[in-house]
């Protein structure tokens, strides 16, 4: 297996989501691990969220299961009904279908750096139970819609 050179790994902050939904993620920085070795099966993503960054709009994923390992500094686990402080070490998983929206936040004045970890399945439905959102991949492409099914203009 050869060594991935990380340092040469461009920077993603690029998010898919309308406006204004993208708001939320600005500070969050992404080196696509399992791209840049050519993966199929499962992503890997080595993550940073500046302060007030989050990871994600908070989601769940009916096909695809998730895990995150935290490395550096403390996020907020936001969840349905619940909150947690993670800090370096700390893992959480969440099963693909099991309806638990979930994201990460930086509330503190350091970054946070973690691992992202979640198989990758030709068809999947995301949905984001705190605003009008959902997003769909099948053979036709990849789309953010909102919840009645019309795509975002």
């Amino acid at each position: 297996m050869p060594k991935i050179d990380i340092a040469a790994i461009p920077l993603d902050t690029r998010t898919g989501y309308p406006d204004p939904f993208h708001n939320a993620v600005v500070g969050r920085e992404r080196k696509r691990l399992g791209n840049a070795a050519g993966l199929t099966q499962f992503g890997v993503n080595l993550t940073r969220l500046k302060p007030g960054a989050a990871s994600a709009q908070r989601h769940w994923h009916a096909e695809e299961d998730e895990l995150i390992y935290l490395l550096e500094g403390e996020a907020v686990l936001c969840e349905d009904g619940a909150e947690t402080v993670l800090r370096p070490g700390d893992c959480a998983a969440w099963k693909a279908g099991v309806a638990n929206g979930h994201c990460l936040v930086n509330r503190g004045t350091q970054d946070v750096v973690f691992l992202e970890v979640g198989t990758r399945c030709r068809r999947e439905r995301v949905d984001y139970p705190d605003i009008d959102m959902r997003f769909e991949r099948d053979e036709t492409g990849a789309h953010y819609l909102h919840k009645s099914g019309e795509p975002y203009a």
